[in-house]
């Protein structure tokens, strides 16, 4: 055989070589399966004028099986976790998951949801008007003394679960600083809900306005404090 002949030999040989192993891999990746474990979010759906108080799972570990392949593509943003609530009233409950709650890319198989059940608590949203109170912080400057400050709107509505609300009677604002005034301001600050679950419905900013006396004015008007001399 000419060394031309061997050349091209070998090259086919090294062509087939290739072509064998892509085959293997590329049947390995289609027919072998592989499992992985991802964190999937869990999303609720809560029924109208409802709201999920405490909610004990974000998440939940999915067992996934499928091909080589699929599985090396997988990307925990891809697969989540649908529960469907209603129908369901106030109140606890213990839901049980299953295949059925977990949206996957086709191909991938769910075999295990850790932890298989949760428990949500709902409750009923309601509506009303809280008193705002601002948030000071700070003094003025040396002498100078402040009135009542005034807010506009006084009040704000605000949405959230019944229980949460009962117990609120006012809500604070951003804070003011009233370090070195020495003059009747006025700012704009917004107002802070205490928990996520309370929503401020509107508005959300208050005008606040402070006060503020020069020395003269406040000691003129000053309670007389001293005593008479018998």
């Amino acid at each position: 055989m000419s060394e031309r002949a061997r050349t091209w030999l070998l090259r086919l040989l090294a062509l087939g070589i290739a072509v064998g192993i892509w085959f293997n891999a590329s049947v390995e990746d289609r027919l072998v399966s592989s499992e992985k474990v991802v964190e999937a979010g869990v999303a609720y759906n809560r029924p109208r004028g409802f709201l999920i108080v405490n909610p004990t799972t974000q998440t939940v570990n999915v067992r996934l099986i499928g091909s080589k392949k699929a599985i090396r593509q997988l990307n925990p943003y891809m697969v989540n976790v649908q529960v469907e609530l209603s129908q369901r009233q106030e109140g606890s409950a213990t839901i049980a998951l299953n295949r059925d709650n977990v949206q996957a890319p086709d191909g991938l198989e769910v075999v295990s949801i850790e932890p298989g059940t949760i428990r949500v608590d709902l409750e009923r949203e309601v509506t009303q008007r809280v008193t705002v109170v601002p948030r000071l912080a700070g003094k003025l400057a040396p002498g100078f003394l402040m009135d009542e400050p005034e807010v506009f709107p006084s009040q704000v509505l605000v949405t959230g679960p019944k229980s949460m609300l009962a117990r609120i009677e006012t809500l604070s604002t951003g804070p003011i600083d009233l370090a070195g005034r020495a003059a009747t301001f006025e700012e704009t600050v917004p107002v802070i809900s205490p928990d996520p679950l309370i929503q401020i419905v509107q508005p959300s900013t208050v005008t606040i306005r402070i006060p503020v006396k020069p020395p003269a004015e406040a000691e003129a008007g000053a309670p007389d404090t001293r005593k008479e001399t018998p």
